[in-house]
């Protein structure tokens, strides 16, 4: 009520402002101005009007007036029975209008927004063909008024009854707000008779009168006189409510408010329905709080016409109150075995979140109201992390609801919009509850890591609260305007990435890390999920085609590259939609799918196995790369040719790896003379350092040990071992320190055949992540320093004794096996 107070003062201040500024800029009015005639509304200066034009003549006459200086004058007519008024059906006093605003409906009308400027009196009417003329006078009072002490007093009296009937309901309260600020006795009064719906006969008499203090008056008089027949009315009604029992008046009022809807033409169903809207919400078992509040609007809304525009706006608030799951929550089942088997037939591996959610149901079974943990899985894309929830609901005998964050950047997607703004609805978070029917489904907010922000507000700051298990239970959406619990609610995030999180809001998730699946996971997922699937679509269930393991693995290493298995499942399901056709066209059906099989339908291959160096190489050293579809091989390339000591760095290296490639340069300079290297290399060569594959950004530190192993190989003349792949981030002094991703990286060296890692000695404890089948197939080499590398991967004569730091014992490089 104190925004809508405000609003109307300033509104008003405004309309004073408007008006004395057009007064300031309308002193010499046009001697002709096109005329508006006006059948049952009498316009005054200084108030703002809306109407609608119908008649072609004053459609013209607003027309052209729009299109010259936007003045018109607006004039009542003597008879509001003349449907085409000639010059001796209107009034000679009118008011000069500016118009504001014009909007043409579909029916051929016009809306029309006036403001009334002044009065004038029209001296004489002319024709002009398509509309009336008038050659005007202005009426304009030039001179101050000057108030004496009575006067002063009948303008406290004007503002004194104006309140009393305004407090009793007889006048809209929009009345004193808008007389509030007005301080000039002819505005006031013009104001309040404009505002007052006088007919046109009773108020043209007002509009006629030039003196403004006799005005004055005759507003006082008016107000007096309607405020003794209120009292009036009042006092009679007092002393028959008086006469009448409670059940009688209740039954009395209630059958003048339905004769009142039928003379208004309200419909005799809305009664009913308001009735079932009241049940519904009195079933929705609402907190106090919320139940105050809808009971509120509920008692404005049965006093409210149902034409009023509010009306259907509170009364969907009202239904979303009561279709809202403020009470309803679904039964958990709490049997382990039964989730764990679950949740194994939906997903193959993903062991770390499993586990977590079948101790998440153990709490839950001691302890019945914990509070849901803020689960949140990244991963690469297709490895099942939306897919994962849905099992988790399935698991717990839970709704499921996913709200999908990606390229969000309006705050009112979380927290909803206010009820002031048209259109307004409730955020996300609330929508999707009332979807879900419960108060504690499994919420899924799916691609947390690519939300975004602007001028309209940051999603992420939303969040907070929402993510937060000491603040959900009193989350606010701005549309509801109450608190809603949402500490039930079993949240789970994804992301692919942390990076892009901030760290206010990555700091109430519990992150489970899902990496990408291995070749033989891959054919287990093939065999138990998306053959199957596959085949049920494409109308193949049933008819006993085999998939050889070989042709399986032909498809997920030639046909795909990624982390998880969404192409793989595209892939599959090209590969039916070809069987079927065959079969449909010729009834021969594919009962056995091989390799060639699959190259027959599918055609070429897509990713054949790069061309690796078949000899040793000078110059050339195999590193490990992390994506998010996976670990990759990243050949390093060194080349050496005389020159002034420049150094190129090429394929779209990143900042980190840059400084990378410096790092292993001035290594090489500082230990030149151990390494067997001219030492004045830098000043007689210059250096071109280039990872392959230029399209693809590219960047980290892990790439610091095979950046040196390359550089030093070049410049040494000596060969690298083809038979080493490696990851490690180097430092100045040539020290190696740890990395991540270290089991995709293992698993890409063992895709391209390199069964010999070197990795840093602090990522001995990683290893245990490698998959047990794919890890005794490796040698993982951990080293704590670059000689270290350079004694096993150099091969050729040996220039390498002994680097930097003489007294130092140098490490013997331990290789550990799956057992380590």
């Amino acid at each position: 009520m104190g925004k809508k107070k405000s609003k109307a003062r300033r509104s008003a201040k405004r309309v004073v402002e408007d008006v004395s500024e057009l007064l300031e800029a309308q002193v010499d009015l046009p001697e002709v101005l096109p005329v508006l005639p006006a059948k049952d509304i009498v316009a005054f200066p200084s108030v703002m009007m809306s109407l609608y034009v119908a008649r072609p003549s004053s459609i013209e006459a607003v027309e052209w007036a729009t299109a010259k200086d936007k003045l018109i004058f607006m004039v009542a007519q003597k008879s509001q029975e003349s449907e085409d008024p000639a010059a001796t059906d209107l009034h000679r006093i009118g008011v000069v209008a500016n118009i504001v605003r014009t909007l043409k409906l579909t029916d051929g009308r016009y809306k029309v927004l006036l403001q009334g400027i002044i009065r004038a009196r029209a001296l004489r009417y002319t024709e002009n063909g398509k509309f009336l003329n008038a050659k005007i006078e202005s009426l304009l009072l030039r001179q101050p008024i000057n108030l004496s002490a009575e006067d002063e007093v009948i303008v406290n009296r004007i503002r004194a009854n104006l309140q009393v009937l305004v407090e009793n309901e007889h006048l809209p309260e929009e009345m004193l707000l808008v007389t509030e600020e007005i301080t000039d006795p002819a505005i006031l009064t013009d104001v309040i008779l404009a505002h007052y719906k006088l007919d046109p006969a009773s108020a043209q008499p007002f509009l006629e009168e030039l003196d403004p203090l006799r005005r004055l008056r005759l507003t006082d008089k008016l107000l007096t006189d309607n405020l003794n027949q209120f009292f009036i009315s009042e006092k009679i009604k007092d002393k028959a409510s008086h006469e009448l029992t409670k059940g009688q008046r209740e039954y009395y009022l209630r059958e003048q408010m339905k004769q009142i809807q039928r003379e208004l033409g309200d419909s005799e169903g809305s009664s009913d329905e308001l009735a079932l809207l009241k049940k519904s919400l009195l079933s929705a078992k609402l907190p106090p709080a919320a139940q105050t509040e809808a009971d509120r609007q509920f008692k404005r809304l049965e006093r409210m016409p149902s034409e009023a525009s509010e009306y259907s706006l509170l009364r969907t608030y009202l239904e979303w109150m009561a279709e809202l799951p403020w009470a309803k929550a679904s039964k958990d089942k709490l049997d382990l075995k039964r989730a764990q088997t679950v949740l194994d037939e939906d997903h193959f591996g993903l062991e770390k979140a499993k586990e977590r959610i079948v101790e998440y149901l153990s709490v839950r079974k001691l302890k019945p109201d914990s509070k849901g943990p803020i689960l949140c899985f990244v991963g690469p894309p297709g490895v099942g992390k939306t897919s994962l929830g849905k099992s988790i609901a399935r698991a717990l005998g839970r709704s499921f609801v996913r709200m999908s964050l990606g390229g969000m950047r309006d705050e009112a997607e979380i927290r909803g919009h206010r009820r002031t703004y048209v259109g307004a609805l409730p955020g996300r978070i609330v929508q999707c509850l009332r979807q879900a029917s419960t108060n504690n489904p499994v919420f899924v907010l799916d691609e947390l890591d690519k939300i975004g922000a602007d001028f309209r507000g940051d999603p992420a700051s939303a969040l907070l609260e929402v993510l937060d298990p000491q603040q959900n239970t009193e989350f606010q959406d701005h549309y509801l305007g109450v608190s809603f619990d949402l500490s039930n609610v079993l949240f789970v995030a994804t992301a692919n990435t942390l990076d892009t999180i901030p760290d206010a809001l990555l700091d109430r998730l519990e992150v489970i890390f899902i990496s990408g699946y291995t070749t033989e996971e891959k054919l287990n997922i093939c065999k138990r999920y998306l053959i199957p699937r596959q085949l049920k679509e494409n109308g193949l269930f049933g008819k006993k085609i085999d998939f050889d393991n070989s042709a399986l693995l032909f498809l997920i290493e030639r046909y795909t590259r990624e982390a998880g298995v969404r192409n793989l499942e595209r892939e599959i399901g090209s590969l039916c939609r070809k069987i079927a056709r065959k079969f449909a066209e010729s009834k021969q059906l594919v009962r056995r799918v091989s390799p060639k099989t699959v190259q027959d339908l599918l055609g070429s291959t897509k990713f054949d196995p790069e061309q690796d160096e078949e000899q040793d190489a000078v110059g050339l050293a195999r590193g490990l790369a992390w994506t998010v579809h996976g670990g990759e091989m990243m050949p390093v390339e060194v080349s050496v040719a005389k020159g002034t000591g420049q150094l190129a760095l090429t394929g779209q290296l990143g900042n980190i790896m840059q400084e990378s490639a410096q790092a292993a340069v001035f290594f090489a300079r500082a230990n030149a003379a151990s390494l067997g290297l001219d030492a004045d290399f830098h000043q007689k060569n210059d250096m071109h350092i280039h990872v392959p594959g230029g399209a693809t950004p590219k960047d980290g530190p892990s790439a610091g040990i095979t950046i040196a192993a390359a550089l030093v190989s070049a410049l040494s003349g000596r060969k690298v071992s083809r038979d080493y792949a490696m990851t490690g981030e180097i430092t100045l002094r040539g020290a190696v320190l740890p990395v991540g991703g270290l089991k995709e990286k293992a698993l890409a060296a063992l895709r391209y055949g390199i069964k010999n890692v070197i990795i840093p000695f602090e990522n001995i404890k990683d290893v245990e992540e490698v998959p047990k089948e794919q890890r005794e197939k490796i040698k993982f080499i951990p080293v704590k320093h670059i000689s270290e590398v350079l004694e096993m991967v150099l091969t050729g004569k040996p220039r390498v004794v002994r680097v930097q730091g003489k007294g130092k014992r140098r490490i013997k490089a331990r290789p550990i096996s799956a057992q380590a």
